[in-house]
């Protein structure tokens, strides 16, 4: 176990998976608890990732009860393992190549939250094409087998369809810094077709994509670098579903994940100072659209 491993996070992340593996079988939360005889309560704060200490056997005679195979039974089992024994820190936490498909971080955190501001400096992988993203992969000397690649990209497109679908689509805050828009990936071709797919997008009620210009320099006079704020809600009640998270994509090391109220409010600033920065979404679009032209024209 590495040792900056954060317990709310792993907590969070098997409470989704079993709820979205208790969903896919149709079971209510009384049903599933009386099955595996754990209180509702019991069950409930295990979904909500509240429950401190989670049992491995209850883990385990759960994903029995929803028909988990059992390699993922043993992922979910070991998960519930490390959260029981990390050690809540500093709220800030790294975590890289610790979790397949079905337990990927930051992929499960996305497809819960309600909102996501963003602040990038390449085309951010739900506003990607299938093009742009095979040449995204391509570039990356790790990626080597074309198999890989297309799998990688299957799974990308398929993450997208929270943003598009009909009911609850995710809403969506680019802020999308003018390199994004200049610097070539994949081609003329490529460029063209992403940006007027970005473009597009954009006017869709639940997306918002605004471009920083060059003019606007630094924003609080340094490189910050691209970042996520997840925000998840609240319940009837108006309460927090989860605490908000901010991460940071690792690249070239482990993924940063931000959960202390302070450091995330930095971020939440840093977010409305570059907002401020930013061109309104209408020129925005108009600027998107008029460098997809220019990149049809170079074609």
């Amino acid at each position: 176990m590495a040792e900056d491993e954060s317990p709310t996070l792993l907590r969070r992340q098997l409470g989704r998976f079993l709820r979205e593996r208790r969903q896919a079988t149709g079971l209510t939360l009384e049903q599933a608890s009386v099955q595996v005889q754990l209180s509702f309560n019991a069950l409930q704060r295990l979904e909500a990732g509240r429950t401190v200490k989670p049992r491995r056997q209850d883990v385990r005679e759960l994903c029995m009860l929803y028909e988990v195979d059992a390699d993922e039974t043993e992922q979910a089992v070991g998960l519930a393992y490390r959260a029981a024994t990390a050690k809540d820190e500093d709220g800030i936490f790294s975590l890289g190549g610790l979790f397949s498909d079905a337990f990927n971080m930051y992929v499960g955190m996305e497809r819960s939250a309600r909102r996501q501001v963003t602040y990038q400096e390449q085309i951010p992988g739900l506003l990607q094409t299938a093009d742009y993203a095979r040449a995204v992969f391509h570039a990356f000397p790790g990626f080597a087998s074309a198999d890989d690649i297309e799998r990688r990209v299957d799974i990308r497109l398929k993450r997208q369809v929270i943003v598009t679908r009909k009911a609850n689509p995710l809403t969506v805050e680019v802020l999308l810094h003018e390199a994004a828009l200049r610097r070539v990936v994949g081609g003329n071709r490529v460029m063209a077709t992403q940006l007027k797919h970005v473009a597009d997008l954009s006017t869709k009620p639940n997306v918002t994509v605004r471009i920083q210009p060059y003019s606007a320099g630094y924003t609080w006079g340094f490189q910050h670098g691209p970042f996520v704020l997840l925000d998840f809600g609240t319940d009837a009640k108006n309460r927090q579903i989860e605490p908000p998270v901010v991460y940071v994509e690792g690249r070239l090391t482990s993924d940063l994940y931000i959960e202390k109220h302070d450091d995330v409010q930095r971020y939440i600033e840093l977010a409305e100072a570059i907002r401020a920065e930013t061109l309104d979404e209408v020129r925005s679009r108009d600027l998107v659209r008029r460098v997809a032209r220019e990149f049809e024209r170079e074609h």
